[in-house]
């Protein structure tokens, strides 16, 4: 027998309603079907149980929903939770998680963001770890305190929010599942930025919606992930091993980009570049070559993940080749 759905939104149920009071006949607690005496849960609900409800008492019989199971064998549903004195204020309580895949990477853009969105430093979950990874000990810690809230303060919006959908999973059945996860438990989704910002809708084209981004999403890591593969093969037949071409180092790339966020453009920074070794040693780079290098680099930046699984399978590959058969 299902147990009692605890509903986030949208009124109660006559069930709902008659089962916030116990049973005077069968002493079933709250939260829980009447039962027969012979152990299963009953067709209707015993009089003496529904006429608590004022809207019910003069009703002659009251039906047990069919997700209650009647003439199942009865179990205890879930308890039901405390009614919330209505002169209590509400308010939006925000927990926040920031996540990247690389030491390397940087967490501040997407701190301040929450930040600014009105999130306390206390308030925000962030490690840099790969979705990849079974266990996010920092965004299990995020959920938990996120259920904890809700369940201490049920008359608050509690919001769970993230910088963009790619934050929280790798594929869409993974960010489908968190999303359910979410609206069970009473939680709100947020999202800053990406093609869906704003609060989820877990309503019917709210998901769709959800589902579909999602599904994007995971193509486009996969997409990246093959072109990464092919790139590294192209080389491989060349002779040449590695992503960015070598004309362009990290420290010139840095250069760019810190230069680009100040508002400069690509023809204007490239004559300040200098190559720092090979065969053009002391020259610049040429502006296709820096935009060649940004392009790639935006590409490892939108999901590291993908181009870490196309290096890995590259090498698993060269080494099957390399093995005596």
């Amino acid at each position: 027998m299902a147990a009692p759905q605890e509903s986030s939104a949208g009124p109660e149920s006559e069930a709902d309603l008659v089962e916030r009071h116990p049973c005077p006949k069968c002493k079933a607690a709250p939260g829980s079907p009447c039962r027969s005496r012979s152990g299963a849960v009953t067709s209707a609900y015993h009089t003496g149980r529904f006429t608590e409800v004022p809207k019910l008492a003069k009703e002659l019989r009251v039906p047990t929903p069919a997700n209650r199971g009647p003439g199942q064998p009865w179990r205890p549903g879930k308890s039901v939770p405390a009614a919330v004195d209505p002169s209590l204020p509400s308010a939006d309580i925000r927990i926040g998680y920031a996540r990247c895949s690389h030491l390397s990477q940087e967490l501040d853009s997407q701190l301040d963001a929450l930040a600014k969105h009105g999130i306390g430093r206390d308030k925000i979950f962030s490690e840099k770890i790969s979705t990849r990874s079974k266990v996010r000990p920092q965004f299990e810690e995020a959920l938990k305190t996120a259920r904890e809230i809700k369940a201490h303060a049920p008359h608050c919006r509690v919001i769970f929010t993230v910088f963009e959908m790619k934050r929280l999973g790798r594929d869409a059945a993974e960010l489908t599942a968190l999303a359910d996860h979410l609206t069970e438990h009473g939680l709100v989704l947020e999202m800053l930025a990406g093609p869906l910002p704003g609060i989820y809708d877990p309503t019917g084209p709210g998901k769709l919606l959800f589902g579909f981004f999602a599904a994007m999403a995971e193509t486009e890591r996969e997409n990246i992930r093959e072109s990464t593969l092919e790139g590294l093969e192209t080389a491989a037949r060349k002779g040449k091993y590695g992503g960015r071409p070598p004309v362009i180092t990290d420290d010139m790339l840095h250069t760019v980009l810190r230069r680009k966020a100040l508002g400069e453009s690509v023809e204007q920074i490239q004559p300040a570049l200098i190559i720092p070794t090979g065969k053009r040693k002391g020259q610049n780079p040429s502006v296709a070559s820096i935009y060649r290098a940004l392009a790639e680099h935006e590409k490892t930046q939108a999901y590291p993940e993908a181009v870490e699984t196309a290096h890995a399978d590259f090498a698993a590959v060269q080494q099957r080749d390399r093995s005596p058969v």
